[in-house]
């Protein structure tokens, strides 16, 4: 709509610049970048069209004519059908949109039924066409960072950290506890970056864990993570998962625990007495960790882990994809980038597969995201129960279009190069992609396992 008071002038239609973007030019719907009355004339498919309802910011519109029965495209790839002819301008909802809107206060008339339907079917992988996607172009010029250099294969730190490492629930307090009496040493060490608590919730029951295999592999990463300076990881010597339990799982693994100063403690006989044991351990570490000193290191020692949380319907084109250009940098020049979170990338396996290495690849990243729709299935739900409300509320209409903008935290240049369970350690450079819970914090802390020393997370929440 124009301005008041300009006559004529008020009714010249707005471009669709000046109240949408469309992620893809295939693309039939926009996305508003505002809120805009009913009433407002906007031209679209070459013609000045009234919107006939008020359109939250981040929700979508029709830009051309669509039929009963056609897509909805954005990024250009399906997340919709039409349920009836849906006109340019038209505000484009689903049942799961209204009904989320309704409970809320927002002052506005909403479409009284849908106008499409979600689009989520399982992708298939035809091997006779598939196509391998090309190596990224190597950089020219090596390029630097300045980093902590750990010893053997530890990689590169960003940071020089003491790490207290509660092995299970039962001594995540006593991490927190003793981390906060240090604290006043790391102030008279200030190239320490900090003495931090690592303090979780897994494997305090009486039972062996179900998630055993994925704790022990964090836990390890944890310990010979390259921003790791020294460790002392504490037990009570009779948990289901146990120090000694760790570190027999490091052997084995071949983790290389003998590069980085560490300690086992097992709370034996009482709290104040471990208390001042562990604190005499980090004392005597604290010379040496404070004479780690920064130097330079090229970009291929950076192992970037990629994010987002409380995303809305601009984080699939604005913070992801600038974070995927980003991590497309780093793999030109020999770095690591890590995709994870599996239940957001259903509905976006077609922007994937557009850029694989190989069909080994291709089925494994396809088989993590069968798995979990299995696992989904034993509770009787599947992907279609993300997103959250406040995810809709800000645009993002189903988990096709939640997933179709995550994935974008991978550039289209850049191909997927490997696929790895939940904090399997990173070895050859390229993208991965790491299997992991939606949950932002497991999902850290399954990247942070496999050895990333860098995090980009992108947020609608500002």
């Amino acid at each position: 709509m124009g301005c008041p008071g300009l006559g004529d002038r008020a009714m010249i239609p707005l471009p669709l610049h000046a109240i949408g973007r469309l992620p893809s030019p295939a693309d039939n719907v926009a996305i508003a970048i505002r809120q805009i009355a009913a009433g407002t004339v906007v031209e679209l498919d070459g013609r000045p069209h009234v919107l006939p309802h008020t359109v939250l910011e981040g929700h979508r519109i029709a830009v051309r004519p669509i039929g009963p029965g056609e897509p909805l495209l954005s990024w250009g790839l399906p997340f919709g059908h039409a349920l009836t002819a849906i006109a340019p301008g038209g505000y484009v909802c689903n049942r799961s949109i209204l009904e989320a809107l309704a409970v809320r206060r927002l002052g506005i008339a909403l479409p009284e039924e849908p106008n499409f339907e979600d689009y989520l079917v399982p992708f298939e992988l035809d091997p006779a066409t598939f196509v391998p996607g090309p190596t990224v172009a190597p950089a020219a010029a090596r390029r630097y960072f300045q980093g902590y250099h750990r010893p053997g294969t530890r990689g590169v730190g960003t940071r020089n950290v003491i790490v207290i490492l509660g092995t299970t629930s039962r001594t995540a307090s006593f991490a927190r506890q003793l981390a906060a009496r240090l604290q006043p040493l790391a102030r008279v060490f200030p190239q320490i970056d900090g003495i931090v608590a690592i303090a979780h919730t897994e494997g305090g029951g009486p039972d062996e864990p179900n998630n055993t295999v994925e704790v022990l592999r964090a836990l390890a990463g944890f310990m010979v993570h390259p921003n790791v300076g020294a460790v002392l990881a504490v037990d009570y010597g009779h948990e289901p998962i146990t120090n000694a339990r760790l570190r027999e799982f490091m052997v084995a693994q071949a983790y290389p625990l003998a590069d980085v100063p560490h300690e086992f403690l097992s709370i034996r006989a009482g709290l104040a007495a471990a208390l001042e044991e562990g604190a005499a351990i980090i004392r005597g570490w604290l010379p040496d960790i404070a004479a780690n000193v920064r130097t330079p290191a090229p970009l291929s020692e950076l192992r970037v882990a990629l994010q987002c949380g409380g995303s809305d319907a601009f984080s699939g084109i604005s913070g992801n994809p600038l974070a995927g250009a980003v991590v497309h940098e780093i793999i030109r020049h020999g770095g690591i980038g890590v995709l994870c979170e599996t239940d957001e990338v259903a509905g976006a396996e077609a922007y994937l597969m557009k850029n694989v290495r190989d069909l080994s690849v291709a089925r494994a990243l396809l088989g993590k995201i069968a798995d979990f729709r299995d696992r989904l299935a034993w509770h009787g739900i599947t992907p279609e129960s993300n997103p959250s409300g406040g995810n809709k509320l800000r645009g993002l209409y189903n988990i096709t279009l939640k997933s179709l903008g995550a994935v974008h935290k991978k550039d289209p240049r850049t191909r997927v190069d490997h696929v790895i369970g939940y904090a399997e350690p990173l070895a050859a450079p390229g993208f991965y992609f790491m299997d992991s819970p939606g949950n932002d914090l497991e999902g850290i802390a399954g990247q942070v396992g496999a050895g990333c020393n860098l995090f980009l997370f992108v947020t609608g929440n500002g």
